[in-house]
């Protein structure tokens, strides 16, 4: 079967871009033979390969990458690894309370998964920690969300505190905000340097990640066959972790929502505007309306900087074009002047667009969807913690390795089908528009 599309992805992703330069990648050039395949190299492909070499000591594994690792939607990330509830399409967060509790004791057993990795391979603070999240409200209407939110966490029997404007000022530095809510349990990382660096503790003589590699067409026989540009890949069992990309293949075609999220991330701030912005030097917030905008500051390698991350579409083809980018990127101009008056002057050096994949029922793309053939697709917006979930999950299920989150995980519906094109493409986008306008403030 020929892969309809391939990977497209439109900017320089500043995490990447603040990063020393990759070494040269191992890519295919000729055909070999593997005990697993694994094709992706984001969260829940790294997440994969890692499990099955935990599970499989012995085994030849590959994964082929379709870029280079770091430069894909993982990379593009704003890197909140999160525990709680957290669904995209609720005005408040929250959901169904049986479904809450185990959606968060799923997303904490994939953060343990990740910190596991994180210390094995020797990651920095910078590339994974676990600092907690705010959900920041710069309105009544988000201070509302939050209050809302709050309640429904504490019917969960979950900690959190709320935060007062004076402590989000201590925090950040702006006084744009009204209050915040901060959950102790979310993980954050730097995206690009986390799958880099998971990507280079992984590869040993049985563990072989090829980048500039992607998949032109997977076929089954005896076992299956993935060729690529120059070489191709023959394994009995593949994890296939393409997020959307999962229609490429031919699979769940219909039932995938693909959305484009846009984000600016502005040069090395000077110690000088440092000391004018105040607050701490790294923190994360989320925002109390799903349609407003996510913020975080950073500092370390690339020094410190800060990153806005605002704007949905919805696009069918998965991909968007440097125009479209250039158009999102002066709302996040906006939303940064709105937020750090004292850093007027202050230039964004990176735009991006990533890709994340909703369906219309919030429910992931997993199990065997072909003998020996495994998904690990549709993280509705949770990319880093389900990614991971869904990878290690997979793994086990491909290798016969049972357990309650397995079945719990697994024992959702399908992703249902969405309306005809250009219906579902139409409907979305006004759905969009309207969610962020009504978002105000808070974008």
């Amino acid at each position: 079967m020929k892969v309809k599309r391939l990977p497209v992805d439109t900017g320089l992703s500043g995490w990447n871009g603040i990063l020393p330069p990759p070494g040269a990648p191992d890519e295919l050039t000729a055909p070999i033979t593997a005990d697993w395949l694994v094709i992706g190299g984001g969260f829940a492909g790294l997440s994969a390969v890692r499990r099955l070499s935990l599970l499989h000591p012995d085994a030849r594994i590959v994964l082929l990458e379709a870029g280079r690792i770091g430069q894909g939607p993982a990379g593009r990330n704003t890197g909140f690894m999160i525990d709680l509830p957290h669904h995209l399409t609720s005005e408040g967060y929250g959901g169904q309370m049986e479904r809450d509790r185990q959606d968060a004791a799923a997303n904490r057993a994939a953060i343990e998964f990740a910190a596991e990795m994180a210390a094995d391979f020797g990651l920095s603070a910078e590339a994974f920690a676990r600092p907690g999240k705010i959900n920041a409200a710069a309105s009544e209407r988000g201070h509302r969300h939050n209050l809302d939110y709050a309640q429904h966490l504490t019917r969960m029997g979950e900690a959190h505190e709320m935060l007062d404007a004076a402590q989000m000022r201590d925090i950040t530095g702006t006084d744009y905000y009204q209050g915040g809510l901060f959950t102790p349990g979310a993980g954050l990382i730097q995206p690009a340097l986390y799958v880099r660096s998971i990507a280079g503790g992984l590869k040993s003589n049985r563990v072989s990640l090829y980048e500039n590699a992607p998949v032109t067409h997977l076929s089954r026989g005896r076992d299956w066959t993935a060729r690529t540009r120059h070489g191709s890949v023959t394994a009995p069992r593949v994890i296939m972790a393409v997020n959307g990309h999962a229609n490429s293949f031919g699979h769940f075609t219909g039932r995938l929502m693909h959305i484009h999220l846009y984000a600016s991330m502005t040069r090395a701030l000077t110690p000088g505007e440092c000391a004018r912005l105040g607050g701490d030097a790294r923190w994360g917030l989320t925002p109390a309306d799903p349609m407003g905008s996510t913020v975080r500051r950073i500092s370390g390698t690339g020094g410190d900087r800060i990153i806005v991350r605002n704007r949905f579409t919805y696009d069918a083809a998965m991909q968007v074009s440097d125009a479209r980018v250039a158009r999102m990127a002066r709302d996040h101009d906006k939303s940064f002047a709105a937020r750090f008056p004292m850093l007027a002057g202050v230039e964004m050096e990176f735009r991006w667009s990533g890709r994340l994949c909703l369906s219309r029922n919030s429910v992931p793309a997993l199990g065997e969807v072909d003998e020996g053939l495994y998904s690990a697709c549709c993280q509705n917006g949770l990319g880093v913690a389900k990614g991971t979930l869904h990878g290690m999950l997979m793994a086990d299920l491909a290798s016969g390795v049972g357990s309650d989150l397995l079945n719990a995980v697994l024992d959702q519906p399908p992703p249902s089908r969405l309306p005809p094109e250009p219906f579902a493409s139409v409907g979305a986008n006004a759905m969009l528009r309207w969610s962020e306008y009504k978002a105000g403030r808070e974008l």
